[in-house]
């Protein structure tokens, strides 16, 4: 009987770029340990975005298991509207579930590796293979912590969760109570790819790092953001992927879509961003301080900031001190990190190597 090619259905939560960025990083390494793989990206998160990432091929296959929270930017969320779409999938379910299954037979997928889609776990066991899952957090938490209609689908949430397979759990982490098997591993995320004095002639950026400023504030950018007060800064760049983003002297547009923030990384001497694992990871991995704004309103945050003020240099800033003050805290310097040992940074590599031990002894078992 001919072998079959080793296939692994990655499904990514759809929610902002964070999840499928990391989740894109993950799947690179896993092509680069096994050039053979078949890769399907299950993701509603833009072609272009993944193939930032993954430098290989795969095949995409834009679905949505979840929502996360329906936001109109990076701070701002609608919960009325995440609850109404919310009921609108659990009614979905069945069929949801019978449509992949029957995908997945076709194409003799061995694995599914999910970030952190609940319904994942359902899809794999009733097509008959694992769910791995790899996450800082599971979306029942989220909700929980709002309470009211929500703590339901928190429950429904958590069951699915309670069979996965495997969990790698990332740094920066809730304590993810639902998963009965849990690794932990280190950071996850993509590492910079081209030459600091490439980047530097073709953006025409000529200011020293301490003088340069990575604003990144994730794929539904933020709202509102002080633009004004970058003429304060006139012998500062500062650097952002919003093409929406004013026309300003001292301000550059990346509009490459091959190019990503953490390509941009080693150039700057801060990151300005939200809380975000997969922007907190890379620039934790490439060293850089993070100026972080908190969220009240999102369980995760707490984990992530108390993670960065652990082993990056930082600044943790309210809303006050970056939407209404003249952003003297970039005069200031950042707070060194509270723990004196540097986090682990090999979480890309641990999880891959799982996943392609368990495909392995899949794809043995379907073959004898």
């Amino acid at each position: 009987m001919e072998k079959s090619r080793p296939t692994i259905y990655i499904a990514i939560t759809n929610h902002g770029f964070g999840h499928a960025t990391r989740t894109a990083s993950l799947a690179t390494k896993i092509q680069q340990l096994c050039p053979d793989i078949l890769l399907i990206m299950v993701t509603t998160a833009p072609r272009w975005l993944l193939e930032s990432y993954i430098e290989g091929d795969f095949i995409y296959r834009p679905r949505a298991f979840d929502l996360g929270v329906i936001q109109s930017d990076s701070l701002t969320m609608d919960k009325v509207a995440t609850l109404e779409k919310l009921q609108q999938i659990r009614k979905q379910e069945r069929s949801i579930i019978a449509s992949e299954v029957n995908f997945i037979r076709q194409n003799r997928v061995n694995l599914i590796l999910a970030d952190i889609p609940p319904l994942a776990v359902a899809i794999a066991h009733a097509a008959g293979i694992p769910c791995y899952m790899s996450s800082n957090f599971g979306w029942d938490f989220i909700y929980r912590d709002w309470g009211g209609e929500f703590v339901e689908f928190a429950d429904w949430m958590g069951k699915h969760y309670a069979q996965c397979d495997r969990l790698f759990r990332l740094p920066f982490h809730e304590p993810m109570s639902a998963f009965s098997n849990i690794t932990d591993v280190g950071l996850t995320g993509g590492s910079p790819r081209h030459a600091i004095d490439t980047l530097r002639s073709n953006w025409g950026i000529s200011t020293p790092p301490e003088k340069t400023i990575l604003l990144t504030f994730g794929g539904l950018g933020l709202q509102q953001i002080p633009f004004e007060n970058l003429q304060l800064f006139p012998d500062w760049q500062f650097l952002t992927f919003d093409v929406t983003a004013p026309n300003l002297p001292n301000l550059i547009k990346i509009t490459d879509q091959k190019l990503r923030p953490v390509d941009f990384m080693p150039l700057c001497g801060r990151v300005i961003s939200k809380p975000g694992y997969g922007t907190f990871a890379e620039a934790v991995g490439v060293g850089i301080p993070i100026v972080t704004l908190t969220r009240e309103d999102f369980a995760e945050a707490k984990f992530l900031v108390d993670g960065i003020a652990n082993y990056s240099y930082h600044q943790i800033l309210n809303t006050e001190e970056f939407f209404q003050s003249h952003w003297e805290f970039l005069h200031q310097p950042p707070q060194p990190p509270r723990q004196s040992q540097p986090i682990a940074k090999d979480g890309n590599e641990a999880i891959a190597q799982a996943v392609l031990e368990a495909v392995s002894h899949k794809s043995e078992l379907t073959d004898n």
